[in-house]
Parts: structure tokens; C-alpha cells; sequence
């Protein structure tokens, strides 16, 4: 009897096709709950997951005696009990590599747009308000040569380094990552502590993966440490900032403006004061969300399952331990 596979993402026919080949594919397009009743009930006889943006549970688990392995199209896997899958033995996996660069453009389009205040003055356009030249009430700020600090420096924070020191001649500073000496001799970039990076940099980017030592990482202190000129860009996870500090520090002037795809809750709710803010840029969470990169990361998500069911190493592992001695 062929494994079977319950598919709740955004996959093309030419991806559920390849699966289909070895596989039992059972598809649930736009499921929007793990609580609907034809999901649980597949469940039972299901040995591998591929999809996003559902949340799994241990006791989601409990209902799925035969799995074997989870294939999420994201980088993130903070919807997913790690631990709980390491113990069951189940591999989790995800997309890296594939949306790093794409998810940077989006860093710098924030960068860019809310120092040059885009949004702001588009819309003045749009209402007609254009009466008369550009003055000083409606200045933006420079990125070339400014100092771009990265809070994390992985493949995005690197990637969008880049963007800024090659493109921009922006000098680059990091914190919250282990030295990295290849970039540094590439970039000029230089590591600091978190606390001078704050007050350092006039653009703070934040890339650092959502972890019980990351939530919350930037909050009232945070912003109170950066200089009032600073633009603060999040393009990592929304609980990484204490959106109620962000918003004080917004409407208080402690920094100049903010550049953010990311939210504490999303969609975002109506109630939220950020987009309505005239020097926020608020963007829907698309940090990856191209037709090229989108198609990318379900075909490396089909992948990663399709070898994790064989018996073979995936692609991309999250839960390494979780591997059973061939």
C-alpha cells in the first residue's frame, strides 16, 4: 500500500503530479483550520504533511499515528512543536536558500521607501494634494552612506548587507550573529554588541529567526537606545518587536520611522494604529511572496518530502535528531 500525503498547500498540478507518482496524495486546498473535519479525519492514516501557515500541535500529532515527516513552504517553522516531532521521530523540514533573496529586495523596498517616505507622498499625489513644489516639510532621508545595522546575519542579513554596502555604499554593522569574517572582509561590515548596533545605525533590520530568546527581543529599551533619526526595519517575525513599544516610540518621535512586513498578529488587526501612521510603510507579509520564489519554495518543499518518505535525507532538515539510523 502506497504512504499517503496530505497536501494543504500551494502546489501547482505539475507538483501534486510528482508526488502523486509514489505517493497517495489527498489535497486540501485553502484549508484554513487543522480543526476541519475531513483534515482530522485523513489524518489517521497520513505518513507525510506539505503545506503553511497551519498551525500543528502536539496534540495534532496525537491524531497521526503513521507520520513519518512535514514539509513546510517556509523558512519559519514556529508553527510546528519541534521537540514534540524530534520525540515521535517525525522530520520537519523547510525552505531556505530559495526565498533569501527575494525576501531581502523586500527589506531594502522598506528601507527605501520609508526613508524616501514613498508611501507618504504617493498618496498626497493620489488625493491631489500636489499643489506646489516639494519643501522641507516633506524631505526624506539619504540611504547611501548611511549605516545599516543588522540584527542577525544570516542569509537574509547578509543578503540585504549587500544590497546596502555594494549598492549603497552604506556602511554595516551586525549583532546578534557569530563573527563572520568572510563578510566582514567582504562587505566592511563589523560585529557589535546589540546595545551599539542600536545606537549606531540609522537603518536597524532586523532577520533573526523567532525563538523563546528572540520574542520581544526589541522593545521599549531597544528603541529608546537608537537615535532619533533611526528607521527601523522588520522583515523576521512579528513577535520579535513589542509592537506596543514600536507604536510608543513611533508617535513619541524616539525614532523617525518604520518598515514593517511582519506583525505580532496577523492579518493585522483593524484596531492597529500602524497603518493608518503617516511615517510607518505597512506591507502584508510578502517578504517571499513572488510568482518565481513562491513556485521555488513549493517545489523545494515537494522535494524535501518526497525524500524524507524514502528514507532518504531531505534537503532541508530542521530536526536533525529526529533521523532514524539508516
Amino acid at each position: 500500500m502506497k504512504k499517503r500525503i496530505l497536501a494543504y498547500g500551494r502546489l501547482n498540478d505539475d507538483q501534486l503530479a510528482q508526488l502523486g507518482q509514489d505517493f497517495e496524495v489527498q489535497a486540501f486546498p485553502g484549508l484554513a483550520s487543522a480543526d476541519d473535519p475531513a483534515f482530522r479525519a485523513a489524518l489517521s492514516d497520513a505518513h507525510g504533511l506539505i503545506g503553511a501557515s497551519l498551525a500543528i500541535t502536539p496534540e495534532l500529532l496525537d491524531a497521526a499515528p503513521k507520520l513519518e515527516a512535514i514539509a513546510t513552504i517556509s523558512v519559519g517553522y514556529d508553527n510546528y512543536p519541534v521537540e514534540a516531532l524530534t520525540r515521535r521521530g517525525i522530520l520537519l523540514c523547510n525552505t531556505p536558500d530559495v526565498l533569501t533573496e527575494t525576501t531581502a529586495d523586500t527589506g531594502f523596498l522598506l528601507i527605501m521607501a520609508a526613508a524616501r517616505r514613498a508611501v507618504e507622498l504617493a498618496e498626497m499625489v493620489k488625493r491631489g494634494d500636489w499643489q506646489a513644489g516639494i519643501g522641507p516639510e516633506h524631505f526624506g532621508s539619504d540611504v547611501h552612506g548611511k549605516t545599516l545595522g543588522l540584527i542577525g546575519f544570516g542569509r537574509i542579513g547578509a543578503a540585504v548587507a549587500r544590497r546596502g554596502a555594494l549598492g549603497f555604499g552604506m556602511k554595516v554593522r551586525y549583532a546578534m550573529a557569530s563573527p563572520k569574517p568572510l563578510l566582514e572582509a567582504e562587505l566592511g561590515a563589523e560585529r557589535r554588541e546589540l546595545d551599539e548596533l542600536l545606537e549606531e545605525s540609522d537603518f536597524v533590520c532586523v532577520t533573526v529567526p523567532l525563538t523563546a530568546e528572540t520574542e520581544h527581543l526589541i522593545g521599549e529599551r531597544e528603541f529608546a537606545l537608537m537615535k532619533p533619526s533611526a528607521i527601523f526595519v522588520n522583515i523576521a517575525r512579528g513577535k520579535v518587536v513589542n509592537e506596543a513599544a514600536l507604536i510608543e516610540a513611533l508617535e513619541m518621535g524616539r525614532i523617525r520611522a518604520a518598515g514593517l512586513d511582519v506583525f505580532e498578529q496577523e492579518p493585522l488587526s483593524p484596531e492597529s494604529p500602524l497603518p493608518h501612521m503617516t511615517n510607518v510603510v505597512a506591507l502584508p507579509h510578502i517578504g517571499s511572496a513572488t510568482h518565481e520564489t513562491r513556485t521555488a519554495m513549493a517545489q523545494r518543499a515537494v522535494d524535501n518530502l518526497l525524500l524524507a518518505l524514502r528514507g532518504e535525507h531531505p534537503i532541508n532538515l530542521v530536526n536533525e535528531t529526529a533521523r532514524r539510523p539508516a
